[in-house]
């Protein structure tokens, strides 16, 4: 009998997420779905179809009522704070617990410990993808942890909320969200070359138009949707974030710590940080990682937006 879950987490992430688990995850029960702020629950529930989930009265009801619990936070010390507030509700033997958020591995091989002192199985899922590939079912999940507990997990992985896996069982907890770490500094990267080539291209006299052919002819996938959110002024109009700064700029901090720890520098990762505290500064909370494209104009002689 499938188990069941609860979702703890309804960020721009978690709600596309869910809806895939209601909708793919051939669940037996209504999925039980919890959010810090009520309202937001309410209204997923509201969205999904007729007795598949629940709203959960608070973290101790949803953990208390299931088997599998889900996680989707913003940062390490919402996951830090959420675990303490779980192994505080009472106990949590026998259940399985599986994080998604994106986090520093340190926090990450710390909930191992703290869920295996409690009796409780853990893996580690971070995903890959925007939230638009959220909705779509579309993401890569990297999931690492006890072969035996991962399997439990994968079911509503790959054909349910991602189109791939990255499968590390039996590696420690950290290699996911290590991988996951180091994968969005290459995302980072990408995003300050284009907008290095599109402020060159606008004053050199190339025009934005002519490289962006380029880049649509030569890359694909994220290369040309993020440039073509940079000439259409996405990267400043956008209402709901796609990656926020914020959190951009918390991925930064974390890939140079272990950068450091490690021995080695990621120059590019410090150079595209730079210009997110000047999208921080520009745009505040309401700030997107393709600002970093307004930071670059600004230090060129350019508006911040195009």
């Amino acid at each position: 009998m499938p188990p069941q879950l609860a979702w703890i987490g309804l960020g721009n992430m978690g709600r596309g997420m869910c809806t895939k688990i209601v909708e793919k995850g051939q669940l037996s029960e209504p999925l039980i779905i919890f959010n810090r702020t009520t309202e937001r629950a309410h209204t997923l529930h509201s969205s999904l179809p007729s007795g598949k989930s629940t709203v959960a009265s608070s973290i101790a009801d949803a953990v208390s009522r299931s088997d599998m619990i889900f996680m989707c936070l913003g940062d390490d010390g919402a996951v830090n704070q959420t675990v303490q507030t779980i192994c505080k509700s009472g106990s949590i033997k026998g259940k399985l617990f599986v994080d998604c958020s994106t986090v520093h591995p340190n926090t990450t091989n710390n909930l191992a410990s703290t869920f295996s002192e409690n009796g409780a199985d853990f893996v580690a899922c971070p995903v890959f993808g925007a939230p638009a590939m959220a909705d779509a079912g579309q993401l890569i999940c990297v999931l690492a942890g006890p072969g035996h507990s991962v399997k439990k997990v994968l079911p509503y992985c790959k054909g349910v909320m991602g189109r791939a896996n990255i499968d590390y069982s039996d590696q420690p907890h950290g290699q996911a969200t290590l991988m996951k770490i180091i994968g969005n500094t290459l995302i980072l990267d990408m995003v300050e070359a284009l907008a290095e080539g599109h402020t060159v291209a606008e004053r050199s006299g190339l025009g934005n138009e002519n490289l962006h052919q380029f880049v649509e002819t030569m890359f694909s996938g994220p290369y040309t949707a993020y440039s073509k959110r940079l000439m259409e002024g996405d990267y400043y109009k956008r209402e709901e974030l796609l990656f926020g700064v914020d959190l951009a700029r918390k991925d930064a901090k974390h890939a140079l710590d272990l950068a450091r720890a490690s021995g080695t520098k990621m120059s590019a990762v410090e150079v595209a940080d730079g210009h997110l505290a000047g999208v921080q500064k520009h745009m505040g909370k309401k700030g997107d990682i393709a600002g970093i494209y307004g930071a670059v104009r600004l230090e060129s002689g350019l508006e911040f937006e195009k």
